[in-house]
């Protein structure tokens, strides 16, 4: 497998998709908004962007199955499937706000080998692949260095669904509220966890994700010398719908404040 010619045909992909969801944004009325849950919206325009990320997909890798948000595509490959959100962050797309993400990760087995994440406002493509660096738009990046939480910045995602953590969780905010130069709520955790990569961030935790919200920025955190983990301090983070993601220096302590979350 050539993982760097992928990468690049992925972040190819992941353009294309950004400019047909940017030629809506700041037009999307309430009639052509749909729930799937409370408070978890969709819109044609996800299921639009998702269609064309698969169909793209299957030319480039025609063995490999499909774990992604809005269910085109349900197939599973034997050896490669992608994991894949043609939108991340739709409330915000709806509302006219930046950030909004096309996320895009190739897992091989059980392991991601590449990772792509499109941010569609600054046209920011941030991607790995292994064997090399994190990088954006085709320059290095890397996690910061550093080392106590008085000179971090935050990033987190506040509970929109699941609400049975939310003392605890407030808790943990409270902490890092307290004890850091602030926190940010961007609404796009594919986003936070590139931003971070890229050193925007220090540390970013949430619950109640999706496979399809977190796999390819923990993957290029990854790549960018980050550490990435579930609450337990295991590797269930894609699928156990829990993450921390830090820098090199604050992972233990932030690994401790949301023990609670567990």
């Amino acid at each position: 497998m050539d993982y760097k010619k992928i990468c690049h045909s992925v972040c190819d992909v992941a353009r294309e998709a950004g400019v047909f969801i940017r030629q809506y944004a700041g037009t999307i009325e309430a009639d052509v908004v749909d729930k799937k849950a409370q408070h978890d919206l969709v819109t044609f325009v996800d299921k639009g962007s998702e269609k064309l990320i698969v169909d793209r997909l299957r030319e480039l890798l025609p063995e490999s199955g499909f774990i992604a948000e809005e269910g085109t595509d349900t197939t599973r490959g034997e050896v490669y499937n992608w994991i894949i959100d043609p939108l991340d962050g739709t409330t915000n797309f709806i509302h006219g706000l930046a950030p909004f993400s096309v996320s895009i990760a190739l897992q091989e087995g059980d392991k991601t080998v590449v990772g792509v994440v499109f941010e569609v406002s600054h046209s920011e493509c941030f991607s790995a692949y292994e064997g090399d660096c994190a990088r954006l738009n085709g320059a290095k990046i890397e996690t910061t260095s550093t080392d106590n939480f008085n000179d971090s910045l935050v990033a987190t995602g506040f509970p929109f669904r699941d609400y049975s953590k939310l003392d605890d969780y407030l808790k943990v905010l409270t902490f890092f509220i307290e004890n850091t130069r602030g926190v940010r709520r961007m609404g796009s955790a594919a986003t936070d966890l590139v931003y971070l990569a890229a050193g925007r961030f220090d540390a970013f935790f949430e619950y109640a994700l999706k496979p399809w919200d977190v796999a390819a920025g923990a993957y290029i955190v990854q790549r960018a010398g980050g550490v990435v983990s579930d609450f337990n301090g295991e590797n269930d983070y894609i699928f156990g719908e829990q993450i921390i993601a830090t820098n090199a220096y604050l992972y233990n302590e932030t690994l401790e404040q949301t023990a609670r979350l567990k």
